[in-house]
This record gives structure tokens, sequence and C-alpha cells, in this order.
């Protein structure tokens, strides 16, 4: 679920968000920044970006993404981790350790913040951000 047009900041989408899913977002937020510090947290695609990592975009430009996306999705919580090949495989060998969740190429989906195993999860999220800052040359 994409937040509105005038969200620009992550403390503007966290206060957004219905109370339940903010002190979720809001712990899974503060693990990624003490996860990835340097990184900062902004607005990428409706939801919390942290990066910027560069990276080649499909059309072969240069573009900024974000390392890790977190979202507060209509029906779960999403945590979007790499999408790269090697991080998709890194996602699949470790969902069994991720607790009570759902794993798709990139994402890890999951209805509260108790299903995560949020210690593992941060572990995935700095081997993913390792990754893409090494591929891009920083």
């Amino acid at each position: 679920m994409q937040a509105p047009a005038h969200i620009k900041t992550a403390e503007q989408y966290l206060a957004s968000l219905p109370a339940d899913r903010r002190a979720a977002i809001e712990t899974i937020h503060l693990a990624i920044l003490r996860a990835l510090p340097g990184m900062e947290a902004r607005i990428c695609y409706g939801m919390l970006g942290y990066g910027p990592a560069s990276a080649d975009a499909k059309s072969g430009s240069a573009d900024e993404w974000a390392v890790v996306v977190l979202a507060s999705q209509k029906n779960y919580i999403s945590l979007y981790i790499g999408c790269e090949d090697q991080d998709a495989t890194l996602l699949e060998k470790n969902k069994n350790r991720l607790g009570k969740v759902s794993v798709g190429k990139c994402c890890v989906r999951f209805k509260k913040l108790e299903h995560l195993d949020l210690k593992v999860a941060m572990e995935l999220v700095k081997i993913s951000a390792k990754r893409r800052v090494n591929e891009a040359g920083e």
C-alpha cells in the first residue's frame, strides 16, 4: 500500500499509520537503522526505503535504489531485502529461520511483529546491504 503523495519523510509515514501497525513498523524501522548505520530512511515508491545504494536500473541507466524497503500493506507488513538473485537465494535458504512468515523472491511478509524473528531478519538485512554496497563499488 503506497503512502499518499503528501507523505515525504519517514516521520510522516510512521505518523500516518494506525497505532497498532505503527508500533510494529517503528520497531523494525529502528532495528534497520541500527543494522545499517549511515543509511537514511526516505520515502521510496510510497514506502520506507533505506539507502541510498547505487545500482544499474533495468533500463541500463544508473539509478539510486534503496537497499531495504519496509512497508505497511493492507493485510501484512512487507520487508523487502535486496531483490537481487543472490538475495533471493539468501531469503529462500533462511525462510525457516525467519519465523511465521511468507517469503517471496525478495520479500518477507508477516501479519504481526511477533511472527518475525527480528534478529534473523536484521542479520539478512546486513548481508544483503553489504552485497549491494560492494556491487556498487562504494
